[in-house]
C-alpha cells in the first residue's frame, strides 16, 4: 500500500520528488537514455498536459509510454494512425444489441482506445482531420461525443501523440492552432554509441524485468491539485509572461530579430503552461517555490511549436529553438 502524502508543503514536495525520482530510475530499467524527456514527459502528466514527440521509429517510444504506465499502475492503449481511420475507431461505436428478456433490440455503446489513462497517438500526422479533432476533444473536454450522447473520459487522462519527421507524403499535419493544445513539443534524439551498445545487450540478451508500481491515481491526482498550490513570485509572473509577448511579431516590446524572423508568437497558452510546468519541475526537485531556472529550462518544449520562423529565418538557416535561446539569453 503507497503511503499517503503529507500534508505540510514541504513535506508534500520532498515525497513527490522523491517518487519523481523513482519514477524515472524504474523507466530507466528498460529506457536506456532520454533523460530530458523523461523528466519532461512527467512535467507534462503531473501538470495535466499531453505532449507531442517527434523522432524516427524505433526510439523505443512505445517502451518508455508503456513502461510509464506501469510505474503509475494506469490503464494504457496504443492507437496506430493511419488514413483510414475514422472518429469511431478511437472513441467508440454503439452496436445493436438483444435484450434476452424482454426481446427488443436496443444500442450499446461500445468504448474505444481512447478511454484509456495514457494513450499513445502513435503517428497523429497520418490520419485525416475529423479523427485528429476526435482526439483532441477527448483532450481538451476529457470527454467523448457519440450519436449526441457524452461519455467522461477517466482521470488522470494522458496523451502521447508522436510524429514521424520522415516520410511525410500523404500526411496530415497538425495545424498551430492543434498544436497549441499540446503543453510541450519534445524531439527525441538518437542514442550515443555506448547507450546504443547497452540497448543492444539488453534487447539481444535474455533477461527480464521487474516494474515497480510506485504511485496510484488517487495520489497522482492529488499531486495534480498540489501542483495548483505552488506559488508563483511577481517577478518570475512578469519575466515568464514578458518572454511569451516578445515572441509576438509587431508588437511594442518584441527585438528586433523577432520581427525580422517570425510570423507568428505565441498565445496566452504558453504563459499557462510555463507557469504550470515550472511549479511541477520546482515539485518534482523537492521545492515548493517557483524560480527563472524552472521557467528556462521548459521554455523550449512549451514555446518550440507555437511560433512560426518565416522565409527569412529559413533562408540563414534560423530554426524557432535558435529564436527561443536568443530571447532567453536576452531575458
Amino acid at each position: 500500500m503507497n503511503q499517503p502524502i503529507p500534508e505540510a508543503p514541504e513535506k508534500a514536495a520532498e515525497f513527490f520528488s522523491t517518487s519523481f525520482q523513482n519514477i524515472k530510475d524504474e523507466i530507466g530499467k528498460t529506457v536506456v537514455g532520454q533523460k530530458d524527456v523523461i523528466d519532461q514527459l512527467l512535467i507534462s502528466l503531473f501538470s495535466r498536459g499531453h505532449c507531442v514527440l517527434v523522432g524516427v521509429p524505433g526510439l523505443a517510444k512505445t517502451l518508455l509510454i508503456q513502461t510509464l504506465a506501469k510505474t503509475l499502475n494506469l490503464s494504457f492503449s496504443r492507437i496506430q494512425f493511419t488514413p483510414d481511420l475514422m472518429p469511431g475507431d478511437i472513441t467508440g461505436t454503439e452496436v445493436i444489441e438483444d435484450d434476452k428478456e424482454t426481446g427488443r433490440k436496443h444500442f450499446k455503446f461500445i468504448r474505444g482506445p481512447l478511454f484509456a489513462n495514457i494513450v499513445l497517438a502513435d503517428e497523429i500526422n497520418r490520419t485525416p482531420p475529423k479523427t485528429q479533432a476526435a482526439l483532441l476533444e477527448g483532450m481538451q473536454e476529457y470527454n467523448v461525443t457519440a450519436s449526441g450522447q457524452t461519455f467522461h473520459l477517466e482521470k488522470p487522462f494522458f496523451v502521447l501523440a508522436t510524429q514521424n519527421p520522415i516520410e511525410q507524403e500523404g500526411t496530415y499535419p497538425l495545424p498551430e492552432a492543434q498544436l497549441d493544445r499540446f503543453m510541450f513539443n519534445l524531439w527525441l534524439d538518437y542514442p550515443t554509441l555506448e547507450e546504443e551498445k547497452t540497448i543492444v545487450n539488453q534487447t539481444t540478451s535474455p533477461r527480464k524485468v521487474e516494474i515497480r508500481s510506485i504511485l496510484e491515481k488517487e495520489q497522482i491526482l492529488e499531486i495534480q491539485e498540489m501542483v495548483r498550490e505552488v506559488p508563483l513570485p511577481e517577478n518570475v509572473l512578469h519575466k515568464t509572461v514578458k518572454l511569451v509577448n516578445q515572441t509576438r511579431p509587431k508588437t511594442d516590446i518584441a527585438p528586433d530579430y523577432v520581427n525580422k524572423y517570425l510570423s507568428w508568437g505565441a498565445g496566452p497558452r504558453a504563459s499557462q503552461y510555463l507557469a504550470l510546468g515550472a511549479k511541477t519541475r520546482a515539485l518534482s526537485q523537492g521545492r515548493f517555490n517557483v524560480d527563472m531556472d524552472d521557467i528556462k529550462a521548459l521554455a523550449v518544449p512549451v514555446l518550440r511549436h507555437r511560433i512560426v520562423t518565416n522565409y527569412a529565418a529559413e533562408a540563414e538557416g534560423l530554426t524557432t529553438v535558435d529564436i527561443i535561446n536568443r530571447l532567453l539569453k536576452n531575458l
